[in-house]
């Protein structure tokens, strides 16, 4: 029986989120496609913070924290897009699979390593040499991002009451996030 989707109905929910073109096509390969995603991806920002991103030629990964609920998100980005890539790049196919994968972000570490794995990605697939120089990611600074989310920060170590627990370890802030984290 395959587990059924909690609930996302919560606003403080952080996700990574990754979901693929229909049939793997390498549609963002072609400047205008990923420019237009781009501008979905901001035309939406009301309904989620964005933290990460990175647009891959057949797939798409994103860090955010949705305002109303994921499965909502995922419902703009995706239908907007396609009803754009219709009108405007005059598709008429299929854009997107069916569905997204998703992970629920748990701490403050697993949000830098999720963080790193999207900034990553464009290098694996040695699409860049450099994480940096791939145009269409959080990297690229073409849509401000949101900051980290306040639930995940860790608490400052002068509020240590010197009970039973040791202190959290003050985490290292990913480079990129250095603005955001403050």
């Amino acid at each position: 029986m395959r587990p059924r989707r909690e609930s996302t109905r919560q606003s403080n929910q952080t996700y990574f989120v990754g979901f693929q073109t229909a049939g793997r096509k390498p549609f963002f390969r072609h400047e205008r496609w990923a420019n237009l995603f781009l501008n979905i991806l901001h035309q939406y920002r009301s309904s989620y913070l964005l933290h990460a991103y990175v647009i891959m030629p057949d797939h798409v990964h994103l860090l955010l924290t949705p305002v109303e609920s994921l499965e909502r998100s995922i419902q703009l980005l995706k239908g907007g897009f396609s009803y754009r890539a219709k009108r405007e790049l005059d598709w008429s196919g299929d854009v997107w699979q069916a569905g997204f994968s998703d992970h629920r972000i748990r701490d403050l570490q697993d949000f830098y390593s999720h963080i790193v794995y999207i900034e990553q990605n464009p290098v694996r697939a040695r699409l860049c040499e450099r994480a940096e120089d791939y145009l269409y990611s959080s990297l690229s600074k073409t849509i401000a991002l949101d900051a980290v989310p306040q639930r995940l920060k860790p608490q400052a170590v002068d509020s240590f009451d010197g009970g039973a627990e040791a202190p959290p370890l003050q985490k290292q802030v990913h480079p990129s996030m250095r603005a955001s984290a403050k």
